[in-house]
This record gives structure tokens, sequence and C-alpha cells, in this order.
């Protein structure tokens, strides 16, 4: 296949090294194989829009990108070519199917070969289109580190970063406060986040989507400590943890052109639940967003610029279909079909949950042995 101009685009979330994937796929499409790059607005959103929101990508528009987060793409995670939001004369909502004119859109503008980078939801949209001919290839990007097929996702690191430095911060406070403090970290489905972050800071309590908590297990352990001297706790919480017997808690449902409720909450039960058993004051803290934010830690660069160049290899490759992962220590291929076909929860063998039960830190299904 004679490639001469590639698009690059992110959808979902948004996650520290964004830029630095987009920066090392221009300077490889451009520097190893002087193709043409330009990138998408909002995720597909700007091939879709009337006029076009087309970016060209050259060596000057990537200068500086490596430590920079977010992406200057912009990105979003509602609807997608396959559900696309449209507005109906009744003024009602109804998702409709443009995928086939986003890829008549993409020969128009003389588009070659499309960079997906994203998590879950765009590499099943990428899946897709690959499967009505679009030349496609993907780059996993989460800050849950969640995808399948992979070791690991950029971003991830540093939003775990961004945790731990708030955990130590609530430790010095809770501490003067004799109080239990509860942060509430995101996961919707996997833990990565909360028991990564929990374990590094020292949370004396982490619960995780995958592991069901009983409050009153919470409770005994925070009394235990107490009674050992310890007179404050640190409970860490992923959002879409839940009671035995109960479900996630969410604070939107899902609407039109959006695949996931929007969880949440969750802290804020857990420490109304705590006071009914005595523990007053309890406190949450929600940081939410922040973990998206901010300048990328060096991990999450170099991984992201190894999965950059990787993946445009992937194109001079034909190898399309495919996602750029990582193996060990080294940067495969996989196919995005593989790659989406389950989902990277955390095993309860995990190493890290052996750790956490061997620290004595309460996992909510049952109380540590004192």
């Amino acid at each position: 296949m004679d490639v001469q101009k590639i698009l690059v685009m992110n959808g979902g979330g948004d996650a520290p090294g964004l830029n630095a994937v987009i920066r090392a796929a221009v300077k490889r499409a451009i520097l190893g194989y002087d193709w043409e790059v330009v990138g998408s607005i909002e995720a597909f959103n700007g091939v879709l829009d009337d006029p076009m929101r087309i970016m060209k990508l050259d060596l000057h528009s990537v200068v500086g990108l490596l430590m920079r987060g977010g992406t200057i793409l912009g990105t979003s995670n509602q609807g997608g070519p396959f559900e696309f939001p449209a507005r109906r004369p009744d003024g009602e909502i109804e998702v409709v199917d443009r995928s086939d004119e986003l890829i008549r859109r993409l020969h128009r503008i003389g588009v070659d070969a499309v960079v997906s980078i994203g998590g879950d939801g765009s590499q099943r949209i990428a899946q897709g289109l690959f499967e009505k001919g679009l030349p496609v290839v993907g780059v996993p990007k989460t800050i849950d580190n969640d995808l399948g097929a992979t070791e690991m996702t950029f971003g991830f690191q540093t939003a775990v970063e961004t945790a731990t430095d708030a955990i130590d911060k609530l430790h010095t406070t809770a501490e003067s406060h004799d109080r239990v403090i509860i942060v509430e970290v995101m996961g919707r489905d996997a833990g990565w986040i909360a028991l990564s972050a929990g374990l590094a800071g020292g949370a004396d309590t982490i619960l995780i989507p995958e592991i069901p908590f009983e409050v009153d297990h919470i409770a005994l352990h925070v009394k235990r400590r107490r009674k050992a001297g310890h007179h404050f706790a640190i409970i860490v919480v992923a959002e879409g943890a839940f009671p035995l017997g109960g479900t996630a808690l969410t604070v939107k449902q899902r609407e039109p052109g959006h695949p996931n409720p929007i969880l949440g909450g969750v802290g804020r039960w857990l420490g109304d639940e705590l006071e009914v058993r005595g523990f007053k004051h309890t406190r949450c803290c929600v940081l939410g967003h922040i973990q998206r934010g901010g300048i990328p830690v060096p991990m999450d660069r170099l991984l992201a610029t190894r999965y950059g160049v990787a993946v445009v290899d992937l194109i001079a490759e034909g190898k399309f279909g495919h996602m750029v992962a990582l193996r060990g220590d080294d940067i495969v291929s996989v196919p995005i079909r593989d790659a989406i076909s389950h989902y990277r929860n955390v095993n309860l063998d995990h190493n890290l949950v052996r750790t956490a039960r061997g620290l004595g830190v309460c996992l909510g299904d049952r109380v540590p042995a004192s």
C-alpha cells in the first residue's frame, strides 16, 4: 500500500502522555517515511463536522509536546461514528450510524491510514472501522490501565503519582484531627489506581471494584487501629467500588451517545455509613479529573513515545487492524480484536493484592488479623 498521508485522532478521556504520542508519531512519519500528517479535532468529530476541523501536524506543531499534558487535538467521549448523537426535529436526541460517511470523508481528503489513540471504547470503534475496510492502527490509552493485551497504558503512572501525592498530604491533616479521611479515585471497573496509590501512600483500607466490601469490616478495622493507638485512618476507594450485594453508585445515567453512566459518590456514601457507626466528622476527598491532568511523569513520556514510533511503523508494515502493546520490556503488536476481547481487571491473586493483605490493609471483604 502506497501511503502518503495519515490521520491521527484520540478519543475518550484525556490522559497524561497523549501529546507525547502525537509528537512521536508525527516525527516518525515525517522523518522516517516523508508522510503528511493531519489530526482530527475532538476524536472523529473533526472529520464529521461541517466544515471539517482538521489540523495539519508538522514538525513545528509538535515542538514542546513531550512534557505537555492534555492533547492539542482535543478529545471527546461522547458518541462516535457508529453512535453519533443527532437532534431530531422534535428536539429529542437520537444516535445515527455515520461510519460510512466518515470513511468517505477520509478518502475525500486523501487519508491513507488512521492512528486511533484510545481505550476500550475507542479501540472498539477502530475495530469496527477496520472491518468496514478502513486502514487503521491503534495505541492503547487509559489512566485506568484496564485495556487488555498490554501490560501498561500511558497516563496510568502519572495518575497514580497524582493520587499518591494527595494521599500523602491527607495523612498530615487526618493525623492532626484524628479523623477518618476517604479518598475517592478513578477506576470504573478496575482498581489499579486505588490499589497502586493506596499502597504507595500507606492507606489503611483500599476498596476496589473487584472486591465487594462490607462496611462493618471497615468499621471494625478502624476501631482496632484506634485501640492500637492510631487515631486516624486513610481509606482509598475506587469510584466503581460497591458494597457486597449492591451496585456501583452513579451521578448521571447513560444518555444517547454516551457509552457509560458517570460513576461517583461511593466515598461520601461510605463516609455517611461510617458516621452512623460512630466515626464522627469523617471527611471525603474526591480527586476526580485532577488525576487526568498535569505533566506526564518520565515513565509515561517514555511509554507514549515508544508507542508513537511503533504505531507508525505498523502502518509502514501494513499491519492494519493491530494495536501496539507493551509485553515485558518490548513493544509488540496485537490484533485490536484481541485487545478488546477481555477487560484487564485486578486479579484477586495479583501480587499487589497479596502485598496489601500481607501488610494488614483492609480490602473490605474481611477484617485483617490484628
